[in-house]
């Protein structure tokens, strides 16, 4: 969202089409005190910058998914809502993936270089890796997800396998999520909420998190090469008859 010019100020009509919302909205929004009170001008309201940022705010976390009253108390502790959307447009746009694909079954199936089946549809249905649409076709939320599945599968292991490893590997992610989630909970942000989530904090914070992400994502993947390469070693030797220690004499 491009950032508003501190002066610029907006009437109510203005302030909902900026945020895309109807005026009505906004007003029940304004009356429930997840926007502070306008600048009053005789009897016209006039908004500012952080109005249109907490207003934003407010229609990215209910589009993801997020209850009013969820909403409601996320916004009582935000003391700037520019800051706060910056925030958490941080934790959202290093995630999420390329832009979603749209392509139909038979589409899907060719890539994957396999007769197109309505089970195996399904199942990529069921895994939450396609969505269907309402024209037939199939909204992919993370195509690199499905790229490297599909891969996969072109270097011959089975879909049924795939498909019984998914749900682990997804539980595996979110637990390694999880523990980088709680040692930012429990360090940097318990610090800053202890403190009263101090206004000139919050760049701090965003910058924290610009930086954490990527790291996490780079520790990870040194971490899953190390132990990739563990696991290999050992089942080889296993495969071949030989215990794991005698790796360092058969050079």
């Amino acid at each position: 969202m491009p950032a508003e010019s501190a002066s610029e100020e907006f009437t109510v009509d203005q302030l909902a089409a900026k945020v895309g919302m109807t005026v009505r909205n906004v007003r029940a929004y304004a009356g429930r005190g997840l926007i502070p009170p306008p600048r009053l001008v005789g009897r016209t309201g006039y908004y500012g910058a952080d109005h249109v940022a907490r207003l934003t705010l407010v229609r990215e976390l209910l589009d993801k998914g997020y209850t009013l009253s969820a909403v409601e108390r996320m916004m009582s502790e935000l003391p700037d809502g520019a800051l706060a959307l910056g925030v958490f447009e941080t934790l959202v746009s290093p995630w999420t993936p390329t832009e979603p694909e749209v392509i139909t079954e038979l589409q899907l199936a060719e890539r994957a270089g396999i007769p197109h089946n309505a089970a195996t549809i399904a199942k990529l249905v069921e895994l939450g890796i396609a969505e269907r649409q309402d024209d037939g076709r199939l909204r992919i939320p993370n195509p690199d997800l499905l790229r490297t599945g599909l891969e996969v599968i072109k270097l011959g292991v089975p879909l049924e396998a795939i498909f019984e490893m998914l749900p682990k590997l997804f539980h595996q992610a979110d637990e390694v999520a999880k523990i980088y989630v709680e040692l930012f909970r429990g360090t940097v942000w318990r610090q800053f909420a202890d403190a009263g989530m101090p206004a000139d904090g919050w760049p701090e914070i965003q910058r924290t998190l610009e930086n954490i992400i990527p790291l996490a994502g780079q520790a990870l993947v040194a971490a899953f090469r190390e132990a990739m390469g563990r696991e290999i070693e050992i089942a080889a030797y296993q495969e071949l008859g030989l215990p794991p220690d005698t790796a360092s004499s058969t050079g």
